[in-house]
């Protein structure tokens, strides 16, 4: 199958209440309303493909640029791809979860989101957060540089409250993923997460709210998987 033969396909399996789920979330046409279970049934069957994840994201069609990420060969991703799906990333769906996911298996992760979080874009900056929080839930704590880290979740506790609306969502994930996933870092990113309060997103027509960074760490904490690595950022 090419890209082409797989939209029409897409467009097929689309239902507008889930449209309209999606469109709440700040979802922009061209969107069909196909359900994540649906592509994840195009990613058991495809695996990886690279050519095939980038002519799928060049379509623009929301549910085709997601499948992209799910079937993408991270490790052939270049930072050129990468710069220009993050470019293109045209809602919070993609800027946060499917371009970090890619990014954060990629080569070029850990130099690209600090780029990035540094751009004036917002889809970028909260793109590069995101990607950092990625990195960390399935990078081994030997290989992650913890001065640098610290250095990180210095800046999201005295900046966050002067970023854009989508940047403060993704720094304040960030600070969750630093806790729950570097245990050496837990009680820092506690004790940020008590100096910043609550963090304030304008969420969009959803009753979606934004986590409490030390009671989210917390809940982790008494469940006992504090420092328990993902096998996959992509989910």
């Amino acid at each position: 199958m090419n890209a082409s033969e797989i939209v029409d396909q897409l467009k097929s399996l689309g239902t507008e209440p889930y449209k309209k789920i999606l469109q709440n979330h700040g979802i922009p046409e061209p969107c069909f309303g196909v359900k994540i279970e649906e592509l994840k049934k195009y990613q058991k069957r495809i695996r990886q493909d690279y050519q095939l994840a980038l002519d799928l994201y060049d379509t623009g069609v929301y549910d085709a640029m997601y499948l992209a990420g799910l079937i993408a060969d991270d490790k052939k991703m270049t930072q050129k791809d990468l710069q220009k799906w993050v470019a293109k990333a045209h809602c919070g769906m993609l800027w946060d979860y499917t371009v970090p996911w890619v990014a954060a298996q990629s080569n070029h992760g850990r130099t690209l989101s600090l780029e990035w979080i540094d751009s004036k874009k917002e889809n970028v900056a909260s793109a590069g957060w995101s990607t950092l929080g990625s990195l960390v839930s399935i990078t081994h704590d030997s290989l992650l540089d913890m001065v640098e880290l610290k250095g990180l979740l210095g800046r999201v506790q005295n900046t966050i409250h002067q970023q854009p609306n989508w940047v403060r969502c993704s720094m304040n994930h960030f600070v969750i993923a630093l806790g729950c996933f570097v245990k050496e870092l837990t009680d820092l990113a506690i004790l940020a997460g008590e100096k910043m309060g609550p963090v304030s997103v304008d969420m969009g027509k959803t009753a979606c709210q934004v986590p409490f960074v030390p009671d989210y760490i917390k809940k982790v904490q008494k469940r006992g998987t504090i420092g328990k690595k993902r096998k996959s950022a992509k989910c």
